[in-house]
């Protein structure tokens, strides 16, 4: 019993030392914030995400008014912020805009998303 015990200790100990090595790229913020209304339409985009991203294992697709895709330059790492990925945008014309996203943070897994905001 007392073997057992030692080695669940162990167990739970080594699980969560390593914890933070399996953790997932989250999406922490991003401007234009989650349901914005701008009264200006924004000039890019910024995700900023709680770990490393991949840039290469990473897209982003605008969707404007009445479901059209809006064509954009290629996304990029900030390079400041190996956090954060910025999409540069073309002018966009007033109504709701959905940002859906896509990213793989170094431990390899994926994860998406998306964001919506509003120009006026």
């Amino acid at each position: 019993m007392k073997n057992l015990l030692t080695l669940s200790t162990l167990a739970l100990a080594t699980s969560l030392a390593t914890s933070p090595a399996f953790a997932h790229a989250k999406l922490q913020s991003s401007n234009p914030a989650d349901g914005a209304a701008l009264a200006t339409a924004p000039t890019e985009l910024r995700l900023k995400y709680n770990e490393p991203v991949e840039i290469a294992m990473s897209s982003i697709k605008l969707i404007g008014p009445g479901n059209a895709a809006v064509v954009t330059d290629k996304i990029a790492a900030d390079p400041r912020d190996d956090k954060a990925l910025v999409q540069p945008l073309p002018k966009l014309a007033p109504g709701e805009y959905r940002v859906q996203w896509n990213t793989m943070g170094r431990d390899g897994h994926h994860t998406k998303g998306e964001i919506r905001f509003t120009v006026k």
